[in-house]
């Protein structure tokens, strides 16, 4: 495997000195059967410069500081999504209560829980959300990173892994006949958060694909 991206590195750069077209090159490894965004990741190693020789970007690198950012800020979403399903869902039942469950009694304190999690996570997210995002405006190369690239296709499989068992679970209730107000509206609850979660990073990872 790095042999094989030795080699699309040595060819690209030896493209490029002979004077052949970023547009060439790309279609030139395409046809060849390399994939769009390996041929995409290889040619964005070299800046578009009119230089004599290709002038190499900066390479992402992983430090101890930018994984802690990143474990951070996905741990304090998962907390805030998870919390704020469990916050809704509380209140859902005790909007629409089942009459064998006394619900004030028994989820009065997991409300305060969830709301105290929102309360301390959220903010969190949101301000490493800021700053990373400046960091990335200011160095775009730290947008390769691999904790990143990482934690946001994980962050993709559960959002997607969600939304797969909740719709299983609606259909299970449509055959079984037990749909109720209460579960059908649980049930936007999850599928709002999921698609919500899951659309953003899917924009941002596809916003790196097109950047230079």
């Amino acid at each position: 495997m790095a042999s094989s991206g030795q080699d699309l590195e040595l060819f690209v750069r030896d493209a490029l000195i002979g004077g052949h077209s970023r547009s060439e090159i790309d279609k030139a490894l395409t046809d060849a059967g390399w994939a769009p965004e390996q041929a995409h990741a290889a040619l964005a190693a070299y800046a578009d410069t009119t230089f004599a020789v290709p002038v190499p970007r900066p390479r992402p690198y992983l430090s101890a500081r930018e994984a802690f950012l990143y474990l951070v800020l996905f741990t304090t979403l998962y907390i805030s999504a998870y919390h704020l399903g469990a916050l809704c869902f509380e209140l859902i039942d005790r909007a629409f209560p089942d009459p064998v469950t006394n619900y004030f009694t028994l989820f009065g304190n997991r409300i305060r829980w969830s709301a105290a999690s929102i309360i301390i996570a959220f903010p969190v997210y949101l301000f490493l959300s800021r700053k990373i995002g400046r960091e990335l405006a200011e160095q775009p190369v730290k947008r390769q990173s691999s904790v990143r690239r990482w934690l946001t296709y994980l962050t993709l499989f559960v959002a997607a892994v969600i939304l797969i068992c909740d719709l299983i679970t609606l259909v299970d209730n449509v055959l079984g006949g037990e749909l109720t107000l209460r579960f059908i509206l649980k049930v936007v609850v999850a599928a709002a958060i999921a698609t919500t979660v899951f659309a953003y990073y899917l924009w941002d990872l596809r916003r790196d694909e097109h950047m230079p």
